[in-house]
């Protein structure tokens, strides 16, 4: 199989509704990939790997159970920090804002989140 990294979205979705993919061998196989290789990019300024495979279990769950939230059910994301994710600061990758935390999801983020999708982290 090629490396799960490489896959499209399209693909992986299609393969996890299909129980073909899970998603937790997905997203951990993202996360290593994305431990492998940040510290040369730097893509990501929060990595919430605890919270993804907590909600990739949970998709895998629903899923092997019959349910489906759609077509983005158990496909992990990440978020530009501009965009709120509760809990977790929203910090425009600024020192100034460090302690700005979100109260809740932004607008897109709750729809994701309701969607199934999986939160990696956020993205500088």
């Amino acid at each position: 199989m090629t490396e799960l990294a490489y896959l499209g979205v399209a693909d992986a979705a299609e393969m996890i509704r299909k129980r073909k993919l899970s998603p937790v061998e997905y997203t951990q196989a993202l996360l290593d990939r994305i431990g492998r290789l940040d510290s040369r990019y730097h893509a990501f300024i929060r990595l919430t790997p605890d919270l993804a495979l907590a909600a990739a279990r949970e998709a895998e769950r629903e899923i092997a159970a019959g349910g489906s939230r759609g077509p983005l059910h158990g496909v992990p994301f990440a978020l530009k920090d501009i965009i709120d994710f509760a809990g977790l600061p929203t910090t425009a990758h600024s020192k100034v804002l460090i302690d700005n935390v979100a109260a809740s999801n932004a607008p897109v983020t709750a729809r994701l989140v309701a969607a199934g999708g999986i939160m990696m982290g956020k993205l500088a």
